[in-house]
């Protein structure tokens, strides 16, 4: 790759990487990966060079740019990417002073520090280079992406009672009992409850309510899942795959009882985490097959 290529690939990464920590810091220092990436589209000014794809990985030129240098700033100890959440760490508040170009140097000289430190080499060549591990890595959490979009779609095509059925699922693959699954027509508030044992003697008992359409899920309908939670030791869920409201998501930090909030993307992390706990009939409402890469240490 020429000098000229290195400089726009540089200028670019430090265009993307510096919009995706304005879009954390604006939300609280943490958001979902897929999200904030959504946001830096639609933020910073891509050419056709930037929308490019490459030939080997079909990935477009600024999503890897963006994910390969986001390890820089990871290293660096700016970023965090936890189950797929992103987090930005003070540090990476304070580096954010630097400006776009100074803080992608402070970063880039951090990696430079820890490659030397675990002899780790990265190549001049580094958004083209598909053998190195830190490529490797930054095509892992590209293609994780396009798997994660994969479960959401075929999610967002069920209908709300098949979605129903998912949550029970997963609430058993959990070693959860489900006594009741609402059935079509009117539930009362409550979609799904489950217990510990078979006959709900132990703590704690759960209240789960479901919404599956495209509006977030408001702070009335928080109020309305704790009105529901009247006994000790009951627990609320609510799952929405469209998420929750700013005062919704206060509503519930603030509950007197406990209330636990899981939007799509908590739902999919979980499912895969506990697919390998769910029966075969459950495992048929939404299959997945995982597949496993080599992932460089950090």
């Amino acid at each position: 790759m020429s000098s000229e290529n290195l400089s726009r690939s540089w200028t670019l990464a430090a265009k993307v990487i510096y919009a995706a920590f304005q879009i954390l810091k604006e939300r609280g220092n943490e958001a979902p990966g897929r999200e904030v990436v959504a946001e830096v589209e639609k933020r910073v000014q891509l050419d056709d060079w930037a929308k490019e794809r490459y030939e080997k990985t079909g990935y477009l030129r600024w999503q890897t740019i963006l994910q390969f240098y986001s390890i820089d700033c990871i290293k660096a100890g700016f970023l965090i990417k936890k189950k797929r959440i992103w987090y930005l760490t003070p540090e990476g508040l304070e580096a954010m002073k630097a400006g776009e170009n100074g803080l992608l140097k402070i970063a880039n000289a951090a990696y430079k520090k820890w490659a030397e430190q675990n002899k780790a080499i990265k190549p001049k060549e580094e958004i083209e280079t598909e053998e190195i591990p830190e490529r490797q890595e930054a095509t892992i959490q590209e293609m994780e992406q396009v798997a994660i979009e994969g479960l959401r779609s075929q999610i967002n095509l069920k209908n709300p009672y098949d979605f129903q059925d998912l949550v029970a699922a997963l609430l058993r693959g959990m070693g959860y009992y489900t006594p009741f699954v609402a059935p079509h027509g009117k539930d009362g508030g409550i979609d799904v409850i489950a217990y510990r044992d078979p006959l709900g003697t132990i703590s704690p008992r759960i209240k789960v309510q479901i919404k599956h359409r495209e509006s977030s899920a408001t702070v009335q309908e928080i109020r309305q899942l704790i009105g529901l939670l009247a006994k000790d030791g009951d627990v609320g869920i609510f799952v929405s795959t469209s998420g929750f409201t700013s005062d919704a998501k206060t509503t519930a930090r603030s509950s007197h009882v406990h209330v636990e909030l899981i939007d799509l993307d908590r739902f999919v992390s979980l499912w895969e985490e506990f697919y390998n706990k769910l029966t075969d009939e459950d495992k048929s409402l939404l299959p997945i097959l995982p597949i496993y890469f080599y992932s460089p240490t950090s």
